[in-house]
């Protein structure tokens, strides 16, 4: 009868059992508690009903085993050196768990109905350029921590965007988060320890917004091209995020209660779900909102179904619209140059100069609590707070009434 022991060195359970009188052993890399045994018992018994009825093939539940060359035929212990890479005598749970890129296929199936789109793609991307590359041919359960962390390492050296010299630790961890998840869900399935337990995530420096002051953003929207005209100034002063102003459609745009309905935001050139359920939300139409969205309005409603589109009525493309509009203009006004998504920040920031209340502003830019508006905007949060929008709302037309400078370039 066979047993279930623990190792004295590394307190390792392992199976101890009899195949065609050969006392046969075979690892595990589970510690020795109530769970893990219970787990290899289960296992133990398995093999030995298979024992018991003549269908017990060694190959088959032990495919990395060095045993296999006692008891299988040439060709079986080929096949078996074939798909696992050699013969290694591993972990037996290990042996008993498919390919990673197996498995993965079926796990990434699972998730078509969890994610949105724009996930998946990004999520098959990086599957198809550096997990299933790396980890493809492995069993899951060959799979140990040292390999995990190696990965990370070549990761990280691998050229980021933008002319970066190596990719960015976000960007490594959103790779490895896609891995913890894959041997997270694989450990419970096949019964082996999760080797990515107590690996932690790099750390991220922090990152400092740059809003534009309120005479920048005047001097932005009288300058630029009069058909982005109504585009920036509702980025401005809705603080809408790129997707969501990119895919901004007609039928989202109330004028009789002077109201942006936001349900749906642009990737790719698709409209889908918003980014969280907190994001579905209802901005008010401030000010020079409205009579930009009423003149956008004779422009592009016959047009299209999107408020903003280009000549075919498509959606804009943000890259386009950044190379060939946002960059030039902040060179020509000799303003420093700020991804197109200070704007978000910049209203945020315009907001609270103005005294409105944050947890009324965390709604209106879409979060799901002051949390991330403190963490963020934390030194422009002033003590005397409105929660209505009136202060915002008053800050506009008092700026609307003033005179405008004249800068020294002319504009």
């Amino acid at each position: 009868m066979g047993k279930v022991r623990a190792r004295k060195e590394t307190g390792n359970l392992y199976l101890d059992f009899m195949y065609k009188n050969i006392r046969c052993r075979e690892q595990t890399e589970l510690k020795d508690t109530p769970a893990n045994r219970k787990k290899v018992e289960a296992l133990m018994k398995r093999v030995e009903a298979l024992i018991v009825l003549d269908r017990f093939n060694y190959a088959d539940i032990f495919p990395t085993s060095k045993n296999i060359r006692k008891f299988a035929p040439t060709e079986e212990v080929q096949k078996a050196v074939e798909q696992n890479g050699g013969i290694q005598g591993p972990s037996a749970f290990k042996d008993s768990s498919p390919l990673f890129k197996e498995f993965v296929e079926q796990w990434y199936l699972e998730k078509t109905i969890e994610w949105r789109k724009s996930h998946l793609r990004s999520v098959r991307s990086m599957l198809d350029r550096t997990l299933i590359p790396y980890f493809g041919k492995y069993s899951l359960g060959s799979i140990k921590r040292e390999h995990l962390l190696s990965l990370r390492v070549k990761i990280a050296q691998q050229p980021g965007r933008g002319g970066n010299v190596t990719m960015s630790p976000k960007s490594v961890n959103n790779i490895m988060g896609v891995l913890r998840m894959i041997m997270e869900e694989a450990s419970l399935r096949y019964s082996f320890e999760n080797p990515y337990q107590h690996i932690k995530p790099l750390k991220l420096q922090k990152k400092h917004i740059e809003p534009f002051s309120f005479a920048e953003v005047n001097t932005i929207i009288d300058s630029v091209r009069e058909d982005y005209r109504n585009y920036y100034t509702v980025r401005f002063f809705t603080g809408m995020r790129t997707g969501e102003v990119d895919g901004l459609k007609w039928e989202y745009v109330d004028f009789e209660r002077k109201q942006i309905v936001v349900r749906e935001t642009l990737i790719q050139g698709e409209t889908e779900y918003t980014k969280t359920d907190g994001s579905q939300r209802e901005i008010p139409m401030f000010g020079p909102v409205y009579e930009a969205l009423k003149d956008q309005y004779k422009a592009t409603k016959r047009l299209s179904p999107y408020v903003f589109c280009n000549m075919e009525g498509n959606p804009l493309e943000h890259n386009n619209v950044t190379k060939r509009v946002w960059y030039p203009l902040l060179e020509h006004l000799r303003l420093k140059k700020r991804r197109p998504y200070q704007t978000r920040h910049t209203a945020a920031t315009l907001l609270l100069a103005a005294g409105e209340n944050p947890e009324w502003i965390a709604r209106l830019l879409g979060h799901a609590s002051t949390e991330m508006l403190f963490k963020v905007y934390s030194r422009y949060v002033p003590n005397a707070t409105r929660q209505d929008g009136s202060a915002f709302d008053r800050l506009l037309e008092q700026q609307a009434t003033k005179p405008k400078e004249v800068s020294e370039n002319g504009i």
